[in-house]
């Protein structure tokens, strides 16, 4: 006989509902020292990534001479870092989805290894395409690895319940500080490129591979059994969700492939796409200083490559500064009030730094630069990360944004800075700007149930008298399923709001005797259902007459 969960039942499972990962089996970070610890070792590992990058990119001057590049040539060349970016994170999202962020991690560590080899070699042994191949595979490396890191850095914020993701971006911020005061400490004293590349690709790959166990947990692939007598967790994904009464192979993988769909579904989501857009716009703005603000000083100015390594090292640490700030910014005003102020000051940044004719005067340009490019891109991420187990799929989407504007900025740059300077030329990224206020209003957080179930931080106290453990009211309401013998029927929004309030009321009450619904066994439709509700309450007494004659 088909089989319709009670009320009671529905509303013992609200308790998985907050985020998914709250109460998963997965979920280590319960415990507030291994939360601590998860937060200190991944802000390690943003640290570490800034370093990496910033000492690769405070050396270009000296790559460039070794190559005889042009800048046009070196803009190709650094397309390639681009390139393989997109191509590894279209694909990040489903991946870490699949195999989980511990795989993810590992394999991202051994790519840096292998890219900062490759670094080295091409300069060393006079080779382009040995340069080329080691931006690409750096380009794979950081794609990989920023889906996991950006998830788990979103989780933790959740976890603390106050914005804290800045934190971890001005941990790579600090990172890139000391990456470029290490650069231009090697360029000052000629440490050959190869030297600095390969110490810093074996330190990042060993540290990166012993963060994994502390940092991973909200991207573990869902293989963990559930004990048969708890309910499975609901996927809070806020739209229909199938949940079963237990986790057998069907729920497993009714579970997987939701998760699966979620993750490539967000590449249809209008407004993950304009915030992408806004992430592209912060791009441009951050990377382009990246790759050609210490060119910039040294050709626009005249000064030696140590000079302009300490200019980059000032947009980076202008950047530090606004992304601790950033923080009480974002609790204080809201995400929106901060993304259009971020912007405003990019624009007089850079239309300083590009018109400025002394280089004191531009070096207040490049502070407001780094002012508006540091917050930019973690209150995109936030945005992208409002519902948990969206995240991944949602966070790949507007990092592939991120890549294409490392597409499109190095060819496009070089080019203009062959017509105009490199200094003149950065000036162009103003347009971008002007895109990201306009767009700042996409990234309001989302009020979705899922979305309000992660934001609503678990009370103190156990659950009010007379309910199971685990019910409690509240707007993280969201979808639910009934099972009916073999079949899996998802609810609609509304009516799993409804189903689970019910819940919510029906265990609140005194147990009855209840007698099976006249629904579950004849179909009946739910406008009949009502109908019959609203009849005189006599007629369960003519039908006990009618039976007993």
């Amino acid at each position: 006989m088909p089989r319709i969960d009670s009320k009671r039942t529905l509303g013992r499972r609200i308790e998985s509902i907050r985020g998914g990962a709250a109460q998963s089996p997965t979920d280590l970070l319960s415990d507030p020292r291994a939360l601590a610890r998860a937060r200190w070792v991944l802000l390690g590992v943003f640290a570490l990534n800034g370093v990496m990058m910033s000492s690769w990119l405070a050396r270009i001057p000296s790559v460039r001479d070794a190559l005889s590049l042009t800048p046009a040539d070196l803009g190709v060349v650094l397309l390639a870092g681009a390139v393989g970016a997109l191509v590894t994170v279209t694909a990040a999202g489903p991946f870490v989805t699949r195999f989980g962020g511990r795989v993810a991690f590992g394999v991202s560590a051994v790519l840096f290894g292998v890219a900062f080899l490759l670094l080295g070699l091409g300069p060393a042994t006079g080779s382009v395409p040995l340069l080329a191949a080691g931006i690409f595979v750096n380009g794979m490396a950081f794609s990989l690895g920023n889906v996991p890191m950006n998830v788990e850095s979103a989780g933790i914020e959740r976890r603390v319940g106050r914005t804290i993701l800045p934190q971890f971006h001005a941990a790579f911020s600090v990172g890139a500080v000391v990456g470029s005061l290490v650069g231009a400490a090697c360029a000052h004293a000629q440490v050959p490129v190869l030297v600095q590349f390969v110490a810093t690709g074996a330190v990042a790959t060993v540290w990166r591979l012993a963060a994994i166990p502390a940092t991973v947990h909200d991207t573990l692939p869902s293989r963990t059994p559930v004990p048969a007598e708890a309910p499975a967790p609901v996927d809070a994904l806020g739209d229909a969700v199938v949940d079963v009464e237990t986790a057998g192979p069907r729920s497993r993988l009714a579970r997987r492939g939701a998760r699966l769909g979620a993750a490539l579904s967000a590449w249809r989501e209008p407004r993950t796409l304009l915030i992408g857009l806004v992430i592209l716009s912060a791009a441009l703005s951050e990377g382009s200083a990246n790759d050609w603000l210490s060119l910039a000083v040294v050709d626009g100015f005249a000064q030696t490559e140590a000079v302009g390594a300490v200019v980059f090292g000032t947009f980076v640490a202008a950047m530090t500064v606004m992304r601790l700030a950033g923080t009480r910014l974002i609790d204080r005003f809201g995400r929106v009030t901060v993304l259009r102020a971020s912007g405003v000051a990019s624009i007089a940044g850079l239309l300083l730094f590009g018109f400025a004719p002394t280089l004191q005067l531009a070096g207040v340009g490049v502070v407001l630069w780094g002012f508006g490019a540091a917050l930019a891109v973690p209150v995109g991420i936030a945005a992208a990360s409002d519902e948990p187990l969206r995240a991944a799929g949602r966070v790949s989407v507007v990092s592939a944004f991120s890549s294409m504007a490392s597409l499109a900025a190095p060819p496009l740059l070089g080019l203009a800075a062959e017509a105009m300077g490199a200094r003149h030329a950065l000036v162009l990224i103003v347009a971008a700007m002007v895109l990201s206020v306009l767009l700042a209003r996409q990234v309001t957080p989302l009020r979705t149930p899922a979305a309000l179930a992660a934001r609503t931080p678990r009370p103190a106290q156990g659950p009010a008298q007379g309910a199971p453990s685990g019910v409690e009211d509240g707007p993280e309401t969201v979808a639910v399923a009934v099972v009916a013998g073999d079949r899996m029927v998802g609810l609609d929004r509304d009516a799993a709001a409804g189903a689970v309030a019910d819940g919510i009321d029906d265990a609140r009450r005194p147990r009855r005797s209840r007698r099976p619904r006249a629904t579950a066994r004849t179909g009946t439709s739910a406008s009949a259902h009502r109908a019959s509700a609203r009849r005189p309450r006599t007629r369960p007494s003519h039908r006990r007459e009618e039976t007993s004659a």
